[in-house]
């Protein structure tokens, strides 16, 4: 088949899987879809919540269009604000992290699919 179609929601949630539920949200449909080239994942993060680590990557730019809410983004040592629509492009390297404001944070991440760029992440990264 030619296609693929799924709702994003019924992605399974890896946020909830790896214990980081209070947070908010992570579901990476590629596996669903069937994607070869390109990479997908849904984000939402609770109201005034932070994700619960930054993390970069080897080879895999990507871009975050956020959908629903505001919030910020760190990259590196930058803070950037986030509102509907807007779309940040990131490379590789750049260390990256978001957080919501007060009426939560949804976004898509879009990229190339290198299932070999496990990337590198850490936990608290971004510190008050």
């Amino acid at each position: 088949m030619g296609f693929e179609k799924i709702n994003l929601l019924n992605a399974e949630d890896s946020a909830a899987k790896f214990g980081f539920s209070h947070v908010g949200e992570a579901r990476f449909p590629n596996e669903d879809l069937g994607t070869e080239q390109t990479g997908l994942s849904l984000h939402r993060i609770k109201p005034n919540q932070r994700q619960a680590f930054g993390h970069r990557h080897t080879t895999a730019e990507e871009i975050y269009i956020v959908i629903n809410g505001s919030g910020r983004v760190k990259l590196d040592d930058e803070i950037i604000e986030l509102g509907e629509r807007d779309a940040v492009r990131v490379d590789p390297q750049t260390w990256r992290c978001f957080e919501a404001g007060p009426d939560g944070l949804e976004f898509l991440a879009v990229g190339a699919r290198r299932p070999d760029d496990k990337g590198e992440m850490e936990t608290g990264w971004w510190k008050d």
